[in-house]
């Protein structure tokens, strides 16, 4: 364990856990995007930049990427650090013009217009790269990723068409932190990324829950009988 101070508060925290883990376990609220906990971090968006001081040294860091250290001195909500998230939200948001969730972070942090061109296109994806993450550590099928570079830089399926790798699992949709990855659901179908995929209602109470595809997969993944995954988490009892 070691000693740090978050805004003036002492705390011990286990070290090598992150700025961002020890102020969220108590409390102390950093804005992120890019961030999520079962994924470990990715340090892409920077929102969550804290200053720190170690001696006489006093510097910006990426909360979520670094390490606490007896002794570290850490404030979430200086002139500097403020001005700094301010300034990556502009540019986010410009990007980003017609993402609901960056508009409400904006108008929390005083930020009314960017000073940048906003982007055209409809475009909402921050290129955070949690969509790419989920799909290939936890779900294990790397159907998406990112392409092309610079300002053309996005997210997709290879080549931009339907893919047969993609189980229709929507876990890129519900990690996206800015609504960018489209799926809808109707009549027992669920589409995305340009592929539709029949939904299985459950055995007990009939409502669809998930692909059949997926299902498959998962049965062959893991050994066990279709039939078990016919019935919904709800109803699996």
């Amino acid at each position: 364990m070691v000693n740090i101070t978050i805004d003036g508060m002492a705390l011990r925290a286990e070290k090598g856990a992150t700025v961002l883990q020890v102020a969220r376990e108590n409390g102390i609220d950093i804005p992120t995007l890019c961030y999520n906990e079962s994924l470990g971090p990715e340090g892409r968006c920077r929102l969550c930049m804290v200053e720190v001081k170690k001696g006489n040294r006093t510097r910006l860091v990426t909360s979520c990427l670094y390490p606490v250290e007896e002794g570290l001195k850490v404030q979430t909500g200086t002139e500097k650090v403020l001005l700094t998230r301010k300034m990556i939200l502009e540019l986010l948001l410009a990007r980003c013009p017609d993402s609901e969730v960056m508009q409400e972070m904006a108008m929390k942090m005083g930020v009314e217009k960017p000073r940048f061109k906003l982007d055209e296109g409809n475009l909402k994806c921050i290129l955070c790269g949690l969509c790419v993450k989920t799909c290939e550590e936890a779900v294990g099928v790397s159907a998406i990723g990112l392409s092309y570079r610079g300002s053309h830089r996005k997210v997709g399926t290879p080549f931009v068409e339907p893919t047969m790798v993609c189980i229709g699992c929507g876990a890129c949709h519900f990690i996206c932190p800015t609504g960018a990855i489209k799926m809808t659901e109707e009549n027992g179908i669920r589409r995305i990324w340009s592929r539709d995929f029949k939904l299985k209602a459950c055995d007990v109470c009939g409502n669809f829950f998930a692909p059949e595809y997926q299902l498959e997969w998962m049965s062959k993944k893991s050994g066990v009988p279709l039939e078990f995954f016919h019935t919904c988490q709800n109803c699996r009892k």
